[in-house]
């Protein structure tokens, strides 16, 4: 059974993910993790363990077994470093959107603010000259 994970929402994180699946060893790398963070990963070990002791594979304290988990876990602490800092690179990824975010939106209020002020000036004035316009020159209702 094969886990897929859902495609991200944000276009940064999408063309983040494109960039990253380019190289192989990325690709190699997030596999090996994605394994390794599963139950099935857990269950390998214990099936794997339970039959080296149980079939006397070896006596013990187990040397070569041992030996061979200790290199198992430099590599697989080496993965999780890789994934640390796949993960890092989207939090920067992540960071860096919303600040766009937020200076955009920023911008925005900006000339929004610049627009009511022109408005309000602009109000004023009608409301100034309506009000210094003569009774006479001013249109009747009908």
């Amino acid at each position: 059974m094969k886990t897929t994970h859902p495609e991200p929402g944000s276009p940064a994180l999408l063309q983040h993910l494109r960039e990253r699946g380019r190289r192989r060893e990325n690709r190699i790398a997030d596999r090996i993790t994605r394994f390794a963070g599963s139950m099935k990963f857990v269950y390998i070990h214990v099936i794997w363990f339970s039959l080296w002791i149980g079939l006397g594979v070896e006596d013990y304290p187990f040397g070569l077994l041992t030996m061979i988990v200790s290199l198992e876990a430099i590599f697989l602490s080496t993965f999780v470093m890789i994934s640390e800092n796949r993960a890092d690179e989207k939090r920067h990824v992540i960071a860096d959107e919303a600040w766009r975010t937020v200076q955009d939106e920023s911008d925005q209020n900006e000339r929004l603010l610049r627009l009511s002020q022109e408005i309000l000036e602009l109000t004023q004035e009608i409301h100034a000259a309506s009000a210094s316009a003569t009774p006479a020159s001013r249109p009747r209702a009908q």
